[in-house]
């Protein structure tokens, strides 16, 4: 059975991955492994190991600590709001959204989240 945490660290190794433009055999040969071992990470179905995320976090430019972030914030967000999807970041139009968010100027891009969060308070 895949443990939760797992499932959530394979979803951001999947997610980091993605907004560097790195596929699963590039990534699996820079830390030494097979590409369908990045496969089975990203799902939760294998569990990293510390020593492999170590060598994971440094080839997609990361603290090791990406990995967990938002980990007790996706429990309270699965149990509170089910109008999201259960994994956003399988959403192929939810990560072009976030890929072209990220290619925005920094001081554009935080206007254009306020004017997003205003519209989602009236709406």
């Amino acid at each position: 059975m895949k443990h939760p945490v797992d499932i959530h660290v394979g979803k951001r190794i999947r997610h980091r991955r993605w907004m560097n433009g790195t596929t699963q055999q590039q990534l699996a040969e820079a830390v030494g492994i097979k590409f369908q071992q990045i496969q089975k990470y990203e799902t939760g179905m294998n569990r990293v190991s510390a020593s492999r995320l170590w060598d994971i976090a440094k080839v997609l430019g990361v603290n090791v600590s990406f990995f967990f972030e938002g980990l007790d914030a996706q429990t309270d967000l699965d149990a509170n709001n089910s109008d999201m999807p259960g994994d956003i970041l399988t959403d192929k139009e939810a990560l072009d959204l976030l890929r072209s968010y990220y290619a925005i100027p920094e001081n554009q891009r935080r206007r254009l989240f306020d004017l997003a969060r205003v519209l989602s308070e009236a709406a």
